[in-house]
C-alpha cells in the first residue's frame, strides 16, 4: 500500500511528530487498527508490549513490584509473572495504582527515547489505559477503537477461549466504552468486516492532518 505521507504533509523539522493516542477496550480491535497504520507508513509505539520487556529488564522495578505484590510477583526464571500480578490486583484499586506509579513512569521514559529517533510527522501511542490514566493529555490528538458489547466478547471467547463471564468481568472493570467515546477526539467502530475497519482507519489518518 502506498504511504499516506507527501513532503507537504509533514510538519516542520523542529515542531517534531504529533502523538496520536490509540486506544481502545478488550475485543476492540485495537492492534489490528495499529497495523493498519503502520501499513499506512506511520509507526506505532506499543505501550502495553514495551512494559512487558521494561518490567523484565530494569532490577529497580523488579525490586519495587517484588515489594509491593510479593515474591511470587516473578517466576522462577526470574521473570514478570502476568498470571499472578493480575490476580493481586484485578479487583484491587488502590495496589493496582501503585503498580501503574511504578511501571509507567518507565514505560513514559521508553516512549520518549523511541519519539526521539522518529522523523515522520505524525506517530501513534497505543495505550489500553490511555483516558484512565489521562494519557490523552499528552497526545496531539486521541483514537479510540470500539464495538458493539456483544461483538467484543465473541470475539475474546474464540480469540482466548474463555468464558462470557469472564470476558463481562474484565470489560466491568475498564473504562466504560460510553465515556471513551465522549473523551475522545476520533472514533472507529470496528462492527462489521477486515475492510471497512482499514477504510475507517485511513480515513482517520487523512482527517488528523
Amino acid at each position: 500500500m502506498e504511504e499516506l505521507n507527501t513532503e507537504a504533509q509533514k510538519a516542520e523539522p523542529d515542531s517534531g511528530p504529533k502523538v496520536i493516542g490509540l486506544t481502545g477496550g478488550i475485543g476492540s480491535g485495537k492492534s489490528t487498527v495499529a497495523k493498519f497504520i503502520e501499513d499506512c507508513g506511520f509507526p506505532v509505539y506499543y505501550s502495553d508490549v514495551r512494559a512487558k520487556t521494561i518490567v523484565n529488564d530494569h532490577d529497580d522495578l523488579r525490586y519495587r513490584i517484588k515489594d509491593l505484590l510479593g515474591n511470587e510477583s516473578y517466576d522462577e526464571k526470574g521473570l514478570y509473572n502476568r498470571k499472578f500480578v493480575g490476580e493481586k490486583v484485578f479487583n484491587n484499586d488502590e495496589l493496582l495504582q501503585q503498580l501503574n506509579a511504578i511501571i509507567h513512569p518507565a514505560v513514559r521514559n521508553d516512549f520518549e527515547q523511541w519519539l526521539a529517533q522518529q522523523t515522520k510527522y505524525l506517530v501513534f501511542k497505543e495505550t489500553a489505559l490511555l483516558f484512565e490514566l489521562k494519557l490523552h493529555l499528552q497526545c496531539y490528538k486521541s483514537l479510540l477503537v470500539t464495538a458493539e458489547d456483544n461483538i467484543r466478547i465473541k470475539r475474546v471467547m474464540d480469540r482466548d477461549s474463555k468464558t462470557y463471564r469472564e470476558v463481562e468481568s474484565v470489560m466491568d472493570n475498564q473504562m466504560p466504552e460510553k465515556d471513551k467515546i465522549k473523551i475522545a477526539d476520533y472514533i472507529i467502530y470496528n462492527n462489521t468486516n477486515l475492510d471497512d475497519l482499514q477504510e475507517q482507519t485511513e480515513k482517520v489518518i487523512f482527517e488528523i492532518e
